[in-house]
């Protein structure tokens, strides 16, 4: 408890068993919920298909991703500590914050909104080993975006949510060899289907389904570029890629598009974007990206 100056009060007498005791009153329903959701997992054999979701948690980031990369990177090493972040906005919420203020990583940021380039230039002035570039990513400028802002062919992590041509620019990327990859993937069209968005480069979100790929679509791209798909957040909206060579003493395995997948479930109240048709590819088409 802190006074109107900001100063430490502390609990004297009386106070400590009723801070206690309404601390666990608080914090019951969400023990009820957590242990309904274990046995759930237990009794449907969820937990061994989903190995990802026992870490989520959120500092900095939405989804439970914060908790995911750092249990990623404890088991194989930090590397480097450099990470390729695009489609952050503002970066006060994102894939990489909480690695780059608690762990001290470097990296590129990429975004396409000027004030919120602003505010990301502002929020990292004081760290030379950050770059902040504006720019619109789009499959044809990604590889050049990354070369100019000194991006290592080998670093650590790459974060890709572009909310549209995501499948594209992963491809564009196919000569730089991050250790682990998140990208957002479209959980309206579930496994075995694999759908992708027509390339479109002026492509703008409009907050439907017409987004990105499928999970499918992404293990085979994935497994082509040398990653392993290691499951997804329990939210249907991120997948997370390791790349092959670093599988093996992890503790961590392959699975498949079926085993990995979570429905759709965005926001607090769990809701669906509306459908929308729209230009796609049913296999991956070397005239589009």
């Amino acid at each position: 408890m802190r006074d109107e100056e900001g100063e430490v009060l502390a609990l004297h007498g009386w106070q400590r068993p009723a801070f206690k005791l309404l601390h666990q009153a608080l914090a019951y329903p969400f023990k009820l919920r957590e242990h309904f959701r274990a046995q759930t997992r237990e009794s449907s054999g969820i937990e061994a298909r989903h190995q990802l979701e026992q870490y989520e948690q959120n500092v900095s980031s939405q989804q439970g991703e914060d908790g995911i990369l750092r249990e990623i990177f404890y088991r194989v090493g930090p590397g480097t500590r450099y990470f390729v972040e695009f489609g952050t906005e503002d970066g006060s919420v994102c894939n990489t914050a909480l690695l780059a203020s608690r762990y001290r990583w470097g990296g590129l940021y990429i975004e396409a909104n000027s004030q919120d380039v602003q505010k990301l230039r502002k929020r990292w002035a004081a760290r030379s080993d950050i770059t902040v570039r504006e720019a619109f990513v789009t499959a044809e400028n990604i590889a050049s975006l990354l070369a100019d802002g000194g991006v290592p062919n080998e670093f650590d992590l790459l974060s890709i949510d572009v909310d549209g041509n995501d499948y594209w620019v992963w491809k564009a990327l196919a000569n730089y060899r991050p250790r682990a990859v998140v990208i957002e993937y479209n959980a309206a069209y579930p496994p075995p289907r694999r759908w992708i968005m027509a390339y479109d480069p002026k492509h703008n979100w409009d907050g439907t389904t017409h987004f990105g790929a499928s999970l499918s679509a992404y293990q085979e791209l994935g497994s082509r570029l040398g990653y392993a798909l290691l499951g997804t957040d329990r939210h249907g909206l991120n997948a997370f890629f390791l790349r092959r060579d670093l599988l093996p003493g992890s503790g961590l395995r392959e699975v498949s598009a079926e085993e990995g997948y979570h429905p759709p479930r965005y926001g607090i109240l769990g809701l669906r974007f509306p459908y929308r048709p729209g230009a796609y590819v049913s296999q991956d088409d070397p005239k589009s990206g």
